[in-house]
């Protein structure tokens, strides 16, 4: 594979799934984890991605202010949307972070009133715009590669609520192995959030179907959601809808 082909693939991988491991991409892509390196450095330095050790980080998912930095910006927002039709008034409602929480927390209508509770500073803040909605900080260790709180005291605290609706996000999408992730700190508070909620919801575009990360996060049957930016009767779909609700 020439080079160019692996910077586009490398940064294919990293906008789907925020972050990357350089072990991961050595074995992908049949090269040498010297070779990857030198890739990682090469795109670090013409500015499309973040460096870090072992790996490398989404420059769009940590500049989520920076609308025109987010990848597939109009199909989050269409997952987005179609996520704020589940929520009605009076609602306690929990979600997670990333960059398609952070465009709903934009979307959703100022008349509404409801509490929301979320272990994403970033999500909380655009929560805070919204005059009725009562918005409550999961506090914890902030993880600074997946900008939410994690450890201990998060995963406790969620063990202490309970809640109608919980929004997650998904590195990985698979029939068979289900959600999985590649953080285990962030898989820990993903399954308290799923254990306090009567029902979870999972956003995600379409380009994650068919991914494994080597964390498992929970299996279809826990979802009552699958939220995507395409209709529900596309054929990708077809197998899916058989464990889970497909919007």
């Amino acid at each position: 594979m020439l080079k160019k082909e692996r910077h586009a693939f490398i940064i294919k991988q990293i906008n789907l799934h925020n972050k990357v491991l350089s072990s991961d991409l050595s074995v992908q892509l049949q090269v040498s984890e010297d070779t990857i390196r030198r890739d990682l450095n090469n795109l670090a330095e013409e500015g499309k991605i973040l460096k870090v050790h072992g790996g490398a980080l989404s420059k769009s998912f940590h500049s989520p202010y920076q609308l025109n930095e987010i990848y597939a910006k109009d199909s989050k927002k269409e997952v987005a949307q179609k996520a704020i039709e589940l929520i009605s008034e009076g609602m306690v409602v929990l979600t997670g972070g990333g960059t398609t929480m952070v465009e709903m927390a934009r979307l959703i209508p100022d008349e509404l009133e409801a509490t929301f509770f979320t272990v994403s500073p970033l999500v909380a803040l655009e929560l805070s715009e919204h005059p009725k909605l009562t918005v409550i900080l999961m506090g914890g260790q902030l993880s600074k590669n997946a900008h939410i709180n994690i450890g201990s005291k998060t995963v406790t605290d969620l063990m202490d609520i309970k809640v109608d609706l919980c929004f997650l996000g998904a590195n990985g999408i698979d029939l068979k192995e289900g959600i999985t992730d590649s953080d285990y700190e962030v898989v820990q508070v993903k399954k308290a959030m799923i254990r306090s909620a009567a029902k979870v919801a999972i956003m995600s575009i379409s380009e994650k179907l068919e991914s494994v990360q080597k964390m498992k996060v929970c299996s279809l049957s826990n979802l009552e959601y699958l939220i995507s930016d395409l209709n529900p009767d596309d054929p990708k779909y077809t197998a899916y809808s058989e464990f889970v609700k497909v919007i």
